[in-house]
């Protein structure tokens, strides 16, 4: 059967490494389960990040600003809310 992780290997510097062993210990994890989801948090940041830019540069080149989000947001839901024909 195929092995389902793949080993990475990575260095830190000690008083990092210390701190990861600290916390891993806290929440009685071990080293690969907690850096896993530190790792995961991270890209899962990065990509909402680059979906909030996308966003933000849509709406600039749309003209909509902060100011116009809580109308958009109503006739949205009231489109939703409206009888279809």
């Amino acid at each position: 059967m195929p092995r389902t992780t793949r080993t990475v290997t990575f260095s830190l510097p000690p008083d990092m490494a210390d701190r990861v062993d600290e916390m891993m210990t806290q929440q009685g994890r071990s080293r690969s389960e907690f850096l896993r989801e530190a790792v995961l948090r991270y890209i899962e940041e990065c990509e909402w990040r680059g979906l909030l830019e996308y966003g933000e540069q849509t709406a600039r080149q749309q003209g909509i600003g902060p100011e116009d989000v809580a109308d958009l947001v109503e006739e949205y839901r009231a489109e939703l809310n409206s009888p279809r024909t």
